[in-house]
């Protein structure tokens, strides 16, 4: 059996409760991190915390005054040193919901949660690791949609700013050893994903649909300094090839 890829790292984990973000988690808890998960689903959260032997906090980050708080208590949770953060909180959202039909509370909630918060964590997480001496990782889920237009224009711009603030996070901390990179995941059936499989997975290149297992498997690549060691600023499509659709040719065979 090979060595964990992680051993002895602890790790923030946000949106642990679901998806992506409980699929990070499992990973983590596989490579041997010691975890604090947060969501806002206490319930459901919890049970993920419960089955790794993580710390469980809730926090609903589309409050503006939830990430400081959510922060300190991780970190005393962990024993004062964390060494990984990952972001991939967000709130759901339809497939389709049209720029006309969106409301000011929505667009707020969830550049609150993706962006803000990320914002703020990430900060704070860059200056714990600075002032400990350690050679951190961060890392954010982001989106096919933060290039690409698709009639989700919240959750787009959320996702859009992430990337650049990934890119502003991995300049500023890089020259402490401080890696922070994004992945973008393709169609991740779950949660709010509501569109047809069948139909979509004739436009990606590898013929499926992606799993939580997927994204987890090159996160867990890229926080390993044996992979992902000299990647940083950067943002991978972990997709199967669905960005290298074009929307305006004739439907595939």
């Amino acid at each position: 059996m090979s060595e964990p890829l992680l051993a002895g790292e602890t790790a923030l984990v946000t949106g642990a409760a679901s998806g992506i973000g409980r699929g990070l988690a499992r990973a983590l808890a596989a490579e041997g991190v010691r975890l604090v998960l947060t969501d806002i689903d206490p319930e459901r959260g919890g049970a993920v915390a419960a089955e790794l032997g993580a710390a469980f906090i809730p926090a609903d980050l589309a409050r503006a005054d939830a990430a400081l708080p959510l922060f300190a208590a991780s970190v005393a949770a962990l024993g004062g040193r964390l060494s990984l953060f990952l972001h991939s909180a967000s709130p759901r959202r339809g497939e389709t919901q049209h720029l006309l039909a969106v409301t000011e509370a929505e667009w707020d909630a969830m550049l609150t949660t993706n962006l803000r918060a990320g914002f703020v964590l990430g900060r704070e997480a860059g200056r714990h690791m600075i002032a400990a001496g350690i050679r951190g990782r961060m890392l954010f889920v982001t989106s096919l949609h933060a290039e690409t237009p698709r009639n989700l224009p919240h959750y787009s711009a959320a996702k859009a700013g992430e990337t650049m603030l990934v890119r502003e996070l991995a300049k500023a901390l890089g020259p402490h050893g401080i890696r922070v990179n994004a992945i973008a995941p393709g169609a991740i059936p779950g949660g709010g994903f509501a569109a047809d499989v069948a139909t979509l997975e004739r436009m990606i290149p590898l013929r499926r649909t992606g799993t939580p297992e997927d994204i987890a498997a090159m996160a867990v690549a890229l926080l390993s300094e044996r992979f992902g060691r000299y990647v940083t600023g950067a943002t991978l499509a972990v997709d199967g090839g669905l960005a290298l659709y074009n929307w305006i040719a004739p439907p595939p065979e």
